[in-house]
């Protein structure tokens, strides 16, 4: 009996993740096509992390160790992880100025 009523809640479960994937998707789109100014803020956002990901992929070596080779990892997908982390790094620098100034301007208010 429990079994089934386990059997049961996967197959529950797996509906209910795919429908919450599905409305995520496409509440945004409705969103969007209702007003369409919304989407401006996006591709802003958007276009600044491309230009971040492009400085971080420009100055990322292509260099690959021996150990990388064994697992198949090219110069470019060596460039392109490289790309991805500098990325990271300048986001993470970013956020935490972002705070360091927002804690520090609270003070002088």
């Amino acid at each position: 009996m429990a079994e089934i009523i386990a059997n049961y809640g996967l197959y529950a479960a797996y509906i209910l993740g795919a429908l919450a994937v599905i409305l995520v998707i496409v509440l945004p789109l409705v969103n969007a096509i209702s007003n369409p100014k919304s989407l401006l803020g996006s591709a802003i956002g958007f276009v600044i992390i491309a230009v971040l990901f492009f400085i971080g992929w420009s100055i990322s070596g292509n260099e690959v160790i021996p150990a990388y080779a064994e697992s198949n990892i090219t110069p470019a997908s060596s460039k392109l992880i490289g790309g991805a982390l500098i990325t990271m790094y300048i986001l993470g620098g970013l956020a935490i100025i972002a705070i360091v100034f927002s804690e520090v301007n609270k003070i002088f208010r």
